[in-house]
């Protein structure tokens, strides 16, 4: 826990104080009894301990005018105060489950030389701490005796109630025993009713006091602010690097793959077009004069057609595959898997078909990059794509936490590495834009394993 934190703890030591309906049922609230053990062990406690660590601060503090002694003793007794404010923050944490977080540490242990001697004079906590002992000793007894005078005051009312009769209420005034009755009752639980909201009251004040004198100061508060400010600007900064640095490569892979649109257009599916439209020439100057020589003519365009168009499939599918569109990611990886030449088993997760699409177009071309990588390089027997959705505990399994993640892993040999201008360089920078991580284990003679995650929200 930061200095920043205010006590916390998930539970509320005075829930009374806080709902008209919590002040209504304060008598049967497990706070109550948590606030009565409170008070009635601090008083102790503070009375005891806390007592002698204030008298010991006092009096050091009185022989200080003495040839200087108090200030040796003061050596002492503040460093007590601080053990005693760490030992009085623990206790009502077990007791209240408030945590009151600790001030920044202090000299440890006694002081050693003249510079850590001021040091421990000058520490603003240590003082504070034990003028805490003597006012929350103070406040402890005080409204421990007003709830104890109050239940007395109940129990009291009951018995007088039992052993006289409502008759002892009524008196001869002639107040009717129903009345009387039912004044009583209402006269008892009023007396409780009190005697657990002044409980509640005296641990709220408590603890309002331990926050006040046992936890950091407003000086401290403000330099944890300040560090925590800090802290903040220097991540911003590093990842507005990251994202500068990612979005380059984004620009730059998108520019490399029109490049490749381009080259690819001009030198195959033009090519073949241009042969085409040559073929198409020749069988209509010899469809008069060679029928045969013409259908064969015919046959080499068609065959062309055929050739272009799967060229030109090819090529749509490296862009944006359709399967990829029409029936999702667990499809369009079943797609790769069964043109892999390396026998692939895929294991997709349902959850993946509510990632975004630009999340599942990454782990798609992720897969299709890694296995062309197998079957060319990696003399791999068998490959495992595996996609499912984490979460990082972020959010509630579909918020900014939630990540699609892609693991590819074969049996081949090994020592793959992201070269620059290599499609696994490629697909970082893919990866990179879109707040992925890219992970790559691939130690010689022991397969490979490339592991992606992107946020679903891509």
């Amino acid at each position: 826990m930061t200095s920043t934190d205010v006590a916390s703890g998930g539970v509320d030591a005075a829930p009374a104080l806080s709902s008209r309906a919590a002040l209504l049922r304060a008598p049967v609230d497990p706070a109550t009894g948590r606030a009565v053990a409170q008070l009635a062990v601090g008083a102790v406690w503070l009375a005891s301990a806390g007592v002698v660590v204030w008298v010991l601060v006092l009096v050091s503090s009185a022989l200080v005018p003495v040839l200087g002694l108090g200030l040796l003793a003061l050596g002492v007794t503040l460093p007590a105060a601080r053990w005693f404010a760490a030992l009085e923050r623990e206790r009502l944490a077990a007791q209240t489950g408030v945590v009151v977080p600790g001030p920044p540490l202090g000299a440890a242990g006694l002081p050693r030389s003249w510079a850590a001697l001021r040091g421990t004079l000058r520490d603003g906590r240590a003082w504070a701490a034990a003028g805490y002992a003597f006012v929350a000793m103070l406040l402890s007894v005080a409204f421990l005796a007003a709830v104890v005078a109050l239940v007395a005051g109940a129990v009291a009312f009951v018995v007088v109630m039992a052993r006289g009769g409502v008759g002892a209420v009524g008196g001869e005034a002639g107040i009717a025993w129903p009345v009387a009755l039912v004044g009583g009752a209402v006269g008892v639980v009023l007396l409780l009713w009190l005697g657990a909201a002044v409980a509640q009251a005296g641990t709220a004040l408590v603890l309002a006091l331990a926050r006040a004198c046992l936890g950091p100061s407003a000086t401290d508060l403000a330099r944890a602010r300040a560090r925590d400010a800090e802290h903040a600007a220097t991540a911003a900064a590093e990842r507005a690097a990251v994202l500068t640095e990612t979005r380059s490569q984004a620009v730059a892979a998108a520019d490399a793959e029109r490049r490749r649109i381009e080259r690819d257009l001009h030198d195959g599916a033009q090519q073949r077009l241009v042969a085409l439209g040559v073929e198409l020439g020749v069988a209509r100057r010899l469809a008069d004069r060679d029928p045969a020589a013409s259908a064969a003519a015919l046959e080499h365009a068609h065959g062309e057609v055929k050739a272009t168009l799967a060229e030109l499939r090819d090529l749509v599918r490296g862009i944006h595959p359709a399967v990829l569109s029409d029936r999702g990611l667990d499809a369009a990886l079943s797609a790769l898997a069964a043109r892999s030449p390396v026998p692939v088993r895929v294991d997709a997760s349902p959850d993946v078909a509510r990632a975004g699409s630009a999340a599942q177009a990454a782990a798609y071309f992720v897969v299709a990059e890694a296995l062309t990588n197998v079957a060319k390089h990696a003399d791999a027997r068998s490959v495992r794509v595996r996609a499912d959705v984490v979460d990082d505990g972020a959010g509630d399994g579909w918020s900014d936490g939630a990540r699609l993640r892609v693991v590819v892993e074969d049996d081949g040999r090994g020592g793959a590495e992201p070269s620059p201008g290599s499609g696994l360089a490629g697909l970082r920078g893919r990866v990179a834009a879109l707040d992925g991580v890219f992970d790559l284990d691939s130690p010689p003679g022991a397969g490979t394993r490339l592991t992606v995650e992107v946020p679903c929200a891509s």
